[in-house]
């Protein structure tokens, strides 16, 4: 992984009490688990336990109690890194209500003014430490140790909660045993030959964006036996996107970056002599290269979902036209063209709209605000982490959310609930094909 670690970050942290455990629980928190935290009115503080990992095996078994037989507990000493605070923490399991479990006395202030799709990770310590045989952590999903975290893991879109070997974490990164010794013998066979300098031009130059892109859905088409990215013969075309994006794509693009980074860390190093001046003298050229792949990826991202949805407007028989700079602006998308964007075009308000496009909003989204041009704006993202302070705002400057299906259901997400978010079958069966049929090349009716 290449991640300039900030001062704020508690990664080190986590990889201590990681490497004291023999199993991890990864949870995405929901707005169950964390809204206790922001509302003094509800008494119940604590997160919850899935069914399928209280019946794993991974937490004390619980017992019934002998005058509430439908009550279930047990207590779950812990200890919480980030505050130094053991909890006699206790999980309560009310089988007349439904099959989670209760998982209470926990710090407060941990769990409260999370963003959306935050991470709780705990482990299960191989010895006790004062009496605590768990450890757990919060993990803000905005902040750089989350996204660490989900690369280090391989965190799929659809993941909710899952049980991790810590080896998976503390080795995070790497290929299959197989790639990876392949490739170190390809370095160590180019070093000897004196053809390092030719391996580093021939892996230099990753394949361009849209090349990635491309190859991300013909994996995707291959896993899922789609034929195509049609949107109207998808049931859920938000999913499809966001796994090609987040998953697929993702995946092939760490194996090309493996290549050309750790090639280029040899040739950076190869000519001092011994590894400590390697370290000390070759700091700034590792600086370079590191800061170099964090911009990469950054740009890969949000470049390549652009790619993903153009894909889909074709196969949708959309019209729309790409990077149209319209009065200084450019927005990612105008439907049906530049031309009908212009001042003086003969057409109505649901003749034309903006669709633009980002992978993570933080503020980014109130760029967007600007590209009005008597027309709809609807932004498109695969981000679960937008809060609902954001939402609101979005809403008052009239701009329509579009999630994938999932998201927008999601316990973990703050979309439901929410009148200007749709999602992504919404935008095209009842925005474009309903509402704006003349935005289609084919003119048909099977959504009138």
């Amino acid at each position: 992984m290449f991640h300039e670690i900030s001062e704020d970050s508690e990664w080190d942290l986590l990889e201590y009490w990681a490497s004291l455990s023999d199993k991890l629980f990864l949870k995405k928190l929901s707005r169950n688990d964390t809204s206790w935290a922001d509302d003094k009115g509800k008494h119940q503080a604590g997160f919850y336990i899935p069914s399928a990992i209280r019946e794993s095996g991974y937490f004390p078994a619980l017992t019934a109690r002998d005058d509430k037989p439908h009550i279930f507990q047990s207590d779950c000493k812990t200890f919480w890194p980030q505050t130094g605070e053991h909890k006699s923490s206790g999980m309560r399991h009310y089988s007349n209500k439904g099959p989670e479990t209760h998982f209470t006395v926990i710090p407060h202030e941990l769990f409260k003014g999370l963003s959306p799709a935050s991470w709780l990770l705990g482990g299960r310590l191989r010895e006790p430490v004062a009496e605590a045989h768990y450890w757990f952590m919060v993990i803000n999903s905005v902040s750089q140790d989350a996204e660490i975290l989900e690369t280090a893991l391989d965190i799929s879109a659809e993941f909710h909660f899952d049980l991790f070997d810590p080896s998976q974490l503390l080795k995070a990164g790497a290929l299959e045993r197989d790639a990876s010794e392949e490739l170190i013998e390809q370095i160590n066979d180019a070093i000897s030959r004196g053809t390092l300098d030719r391996l580093l031009a021939s892996v230099g130059n990753l394949p361009p964006p849209a090349e990635i892109a491309e190859q991300a859905r013909t994996a995707y088409f291959k896993a899922t036996g789609t034929r195509r990215l049609d949107p109207f013969d998808m049931v859920t075309p938000g999913d499809a996107v966001m796994r090609i994006s987040r998953d697929f794509e993702f995946q092939i693009f760490k194996g090309y970056e493996l290549r050309r980074r750790a090639v280029e860390i040899v040739a950076a190093l190869r000519h001092h002599a011994d590894m400590t001046s390697a370290a000390v003298r070759g700091f700034p050229e590792l600086d370079r290269i590191f800061l170099s792949a964090s911009q990469q990826r950054k740009n890969r991202a949000g470049r390549s979902f652009e790619y993903h949805l153009a894909a889909m407007l074709k196969a949708g028989s959309i019209k729309f036209e790409e990077q149209a700079i319209l009065g200084g602006r450019r927005p990612d998308f105008v439907l049906p063209d530049k031309a009908a964007m212009l001042p003086g075009a003969d057409r109505g308000y649901l003749d034309a709209m903006i669709l633009s496009a980002k992978t993570t909003l933080r503020e980014r989204w109130k760029q967007i605000t600007h590209e009005r041009f008597n027309s709809s704006i609807f932004l498109a993202t695969v981000d679960d982490r937008v809060s609902r302070q954001a939402l609101d705002e979005m809403q008052a400057s009239d701009i329509a959310l579009v999630v994938p299906e999932s998201l927008k259901i999601s316990k973990e997400a703050a979309y439901t609930g929410h009148a200007n978010v749709i999602t992504f079958k919404d935008f095209f069966e009842d925005e474009i094909a309903r509402k704006r049929p003349i935005l289609l090349k084919l003119q048909f009716k099977r959504f009138v």
